[in-house]
């Protein structure tokens, strides 16, 4: 079977690790060329080397994203070397599940920062490489845009991710007449290191009351594995999906069901 993703250019950023690296990792074994943003450098050497392991090709940029020279600089670095870009994902973020009357403005500029002006300042500083390839943007949303866990405070995590839902569906109806596509995939919680090791803190019983919780919660009964949200990316970026813009796809294994 050909490689879908055949010379591909893609960006992506958050991609040392978790799922930007699920994603890196789909893609470069669909024949693309992959390039890795994130802000630890011994982290992207890492990623680099693994993914180099397996025949891909691969460069990477340590650049802190809240940081709109750090924004400024990695398009530059990209616009110098590629005269395209095919796919950028925009994958890099963070939350803080903070109670909202002690949610401070740190905080807030944190998640905005990083979740949703990153996405929208890096992805107009390379438009006219996205327009050149009649590219596709990919922006990682998440469930929590839609459905909130019980005791779980996330108002300005949930807040950022329904902008980015809402960016999603408006540029690509600005972008469509240009060829640009642009689509968001809302993910449940998955099974990263970072997800690993919440979980490996709890209390036994806490462990267990989650455990409860994720399977009466989600239709399959399990969390997610970062190569199964992946595998949508691999089709998003793909031809396959040439007439796909402006959706937001839910991954999360029938969470929002309940």
């Amino acid at each position: 079977m050909s490689e879908r993703l055949q010379n591909l250019k893609a960006v992506i950023t958050g991609g040392s690790d978790g799922l930007g690296l699920a994603i890196a990792s789909a893609f470069a074994a669909q024949g693309a060329e992959v390039w890795l943003i994130a802000r630890s450098a011994d982290k992207l050497a890492k990623a680099a080397e693994s993914l180099k392991a397996t025949g891909a090709t691969v460069r990477f940029t340590a650049a802190d994203l809240t940081n709109t020279a750090d924004i400024e600089r990695v398009g530059e670095e990209i616009a110098q070397a590629w005269d395209r870009l095919d796919v950028l994902v925009n994958n890099a973020g963070t939350a803080r599940y903070t109670n909202f009357a002690d949610v401070t403005t740190e905080e807030i500029e944190l998640q905005v920062q990083l979740n949703l002006l990153a996405p929208y300042l890096l992805t107009q500083r390379l438009l006219p490489r996205l327009l050149t390839a009649q590219g596709s943007v990919i922006n990682i949303s998440s469930t929590s845009a839609h459905r909130l866990i019980p005791g779980r405070p996330a108002s300005i995590y949930a807040m950022t991710k329904g902008g980015i839902n809402s960016l999603t569906k408006a540029l690509a109806l600005e972008l469509g007449p240009q060829g640009v596509r642009v689509n968001a995939i809302a993910p449940g919680t998955v099974r990263t290191s970072l997800t690993r090791n919440m979980i490996a803190a709890f209390s036994d019983e806490r462990k267990a009351a989650y455990e409860q919780f994720v399977k009466q919660s989600f239709a399959l009964g399990r969390l997610g594995e970062p190569e199964e949200v992946a595998h949508l990316a691999v089709y998003l970026a793909s031809p396959e999906a040439k007439w796909t813009t402006g959706s937001v796809f839910i991954v999360d294994g029938g969470l929002s069901t309940n």
